[in-house]
């Protein structure tokens, strides 16, 4: 008994010894690294190939959702017709009103669905491009300026290790 006792004292002792000698080692190390940080969520608001996408999809689902107000607009107007008509109409024609506005609405509502699941594609198909171009700014910033390595979320980033206006530059074509 008093063997294995012994044993785990000294692995124990081993073991600290490791930890001290490897934590003085650290410092060496870690003021070696040279560690970066990019903001995913500013370069695709601030950068002109993000904002160029977003003005794409702007212009190619306009029509879609102009379509859609104005089928909007025209199910408030039926509503608004059968409010104000329901008193002086028959049981039998407020009913057929109320499923012509009952159709019109799920209607509205499937293309709004699609509408949304469409945009929602297609964005993530532009946000794909930009950020694939983003991640190759990143990568050369990275090997002309010789970091270790580059975070792209983090709780917590120090403005001193921040290079999302380098990357965001290099986008907008700007220099370095």
């Amino acid at each position: 008994m008093r063997l294995m006792g012994g044993f785990n004292k000294s692995l124990a002792l081993v073991s600290v010894l490791g930890l001290v000698s490897l934590a003085s080692l650290q410092p060496a190390v870690a003021a070696d690294t040279k560690v970066g940080f990019v903001s995913t969520e500013r370069v695709l608001r601030e950068s002109s190939p993000a904002k160029a996408a977003q003005k794409k999809l702007e212009q190619e689902f306009a029509k879609r959702e102009k379509e859609l107000q104005e089928a909007s607009a025209k199910l408030r107007g039926m509503v608004e017709k059968l409010e104000r008509d329901a008193p002086v109409m028959s049981e039998a024609d407020r009913g057929k009103r109320q499923r012509e506005i009952s159709d019109t609405e799920r209607d509205l509502q499937r293309r709004q669905r699609e509408f949304r699941e469409d945009l929602n594609q297609r964005r993530n198909e532009e946000l794909a491009v930009v950020v694939e171009r983003a991640n190759k700014a990143i990568r050369q910033i990275a090997e002309a300026e010789k970091y270790d390595i580059i975070f792209q979320e983090a709780v917590f980033a120090s403005p001193r290790i921040d290079i999302t206006e380098k990357v965001v530059r290099v986008l907008n074509g700007q220099s370095k």
